[in-house]
């Protein structure tokens, strides 16, 4: 039986907005929801990336460098341009409170986007709004 907040939360990302719930159902199927304790390291600039992450509860801090860039909470998500490359993560997310995250592959991914291509489509308008929102961030500095 698939949780139905998590769904629920799941369809409100905009990667996942407008997908029928039976996608939505797939994806949280194939995710694992994991927690951790306030100070841990979730992701690391310049580690691998191995997957997506949707937080459920709690809260992250995002830095670049050691820098502040940004905290993410409830309903926030972080890692997807490691589903199309599984590639060095771009910034490090620490959670600063328990948090608890569904996680998805990049392999399991894959598998989802095999079965439910239209996802795939999302996955490309997400990614280049964030690419041009940083682009336009260091345009303008």
């Amino acid at each position: 039986m698939v949780n139905r907040d998590v769904t629920q939360q799941l369809g409100k990302v905009p990667l996942f907005s407008g997908l029928p719930q039976r996608e939505l159902e797939a994806i949280v199927r194939a995710g694992k929801q994991v927690e951790h304790k306030p100070g841990h390291v979730i992701a690391r600039e310049g580690d691998r990336g191995i997957g997506f992450f949707l937080i459920l509860d709690g809260e992250a801090r995002v830095s670049r460098g050691g820098k502040g860039l940004a905290k993410l909470k409830a309903g926030d998500f972080f890692g997807e341009i490691s589903l199309l490359d599984r590639g060095p993560r771009t910034a490090t997310v620490t959670a600063t409170t328990p948090i608890r995250l569904l996680g998805v592959t990049a392999w399991v991914f894959r598998g989802i986007l095999t079965e439910h291509p239209s996802i795939a489509m999302k996955l490309l308008e997400v990614v280049a709004a964030r690419l041009r929102a940083v682009t336009k961030a260091g345009a303008a500095t």
